[in-house]
């Protein structure tokens, strides 16, 4: 199949592109969201995100690479495939394609369980959704694989009491809106991310400032962007739930900083998520990556979180 059935096609937003001056992590997900949309239907489940849905399919993990940058008036699109099927759940990859270059923007290797609607309890695929899934096997392409991060199962020990215990950051708090939730009154993948986003600048700006303080030549402006994401859905808040982020530093190479999010409910203790992002400091004028001396590195370290995981 190459790289697959085309499930989604538009651009790039100014409102999309933050500080950054490129497209924000939060409209990456979007899109991918939407393009699961397609895949669905591709799949033979065309009303698998309706009203009258018999089943629909939840996001349970995402692992995304971020390759090319997208910025305001980039033309896109999607193509997906399906890498694994097993009896309810599956693994399934949507490549994001700058369209007039051809260039590989984004991809995402997606974990989606079929459940029912209401009560997201997972059931067999139908038989015309296996077969369906054969014909669009796909092979994930050196790019999309799997980098920095381990894709292994975990079982997560993320919770208030432990990230209290660690002395994790809280980034995020808030609640979850009605606009925040799909149709099924769960919160959609893209807010994690998105609510990440927001509040990383409060963990990270003394990091940069480490960064690029150990320079002989400095950057005029600095920024930060995330090449690897792997985020993994433990429950689905919905409409009034509250939600914080607690994060932390895990590690520090000559480039890359390893970041791990848990997305909390303060009013349980429990988990709603965690995640995992490799980050660089990045130069807004170069476009490039800004590296890590050793100083920069050994001092990094000092805030890094002993034990802190998935």
């Amino acid at each position: 199949m190459g790289d697959g059935v085309e499930i989604w096609r538009g651009g790039v937003n100014t409102w999309e592109c933050d500080e950054m001056g490129h497209m924000n992590v939060r409209f990456y997900v979007t899109r991918a969201v939407e393009g699961l949309v397609g895949l669905a239907a591709a799949l033979g489940l065309p009303h698998a995100f309706t009203a009258h849905a018999g089943s629909t399919l939840m996001v349970r993990e995402q692992h995304i690479r971020f390759l090319r940058e997208a910025r305001a008036g980039a033309a896109l699109h999607m193509t997906g495939g399906v890498l694994e099927m097993g009896e309810d759940t599956a693994r399934l990859l949507m490549l994001l394609w700058h369209s007039d270059s051809g260039a590989l923007a984004a991809s995402f290797q997606t974990v989606v369980a079929h459940v029912t609607p209401a009560e997201g309890r997972a059931f067999p695929w139908p038989r015309r959704t296996a077969d369906l899934a054969a014909a669009l096997a796909i092979d994930l392409p050196e790019q999309a694989r799997a980098r920095s991060l381990s894709l292994e199962p975990v079982q997560s020990l993320a919770s208030l009491e432990r990230a209290d215990a660690l002395g994790l950051v809280r980034i995020a708090q808030g609640a979850v809106s009605p606009a925040d939730c799909d149709l099924f009154g769960r919160m959609r993948p893209e807010q994690f991310i998105g609510r990440v986003s927001d509040g990383i600048p409060r963990l990270v700006r003394g990091f940069r400032d480490t960064v690029v303080g150990a320079l002989e030549e400095t950057p005029k402006r600095v920024g930060g962007a995330v090449l690897e994401y792997r985020l993994i859905h433990l429950d689905w808040p919905r409409a009034g739930d509250r939600l914080e982020i607690r994060s932390g530093l895990k590690d520090a190479d000559t480039r890359t900083k390893r970041i791990v999010h848990w997305m909390i409910d303060p009013d349980t203790g429990k988990a709603w998520g965690a995640s995992e992002a490799v980050a660089i400091t990045f130069d807004l004028d170069a476009r490039k990556i800004v590296p890590i001396t050793e100083a920069a590195r050994a001092e990094l370290m000092k805030h890094a979180k002993a034990g802190l995981a998935l």
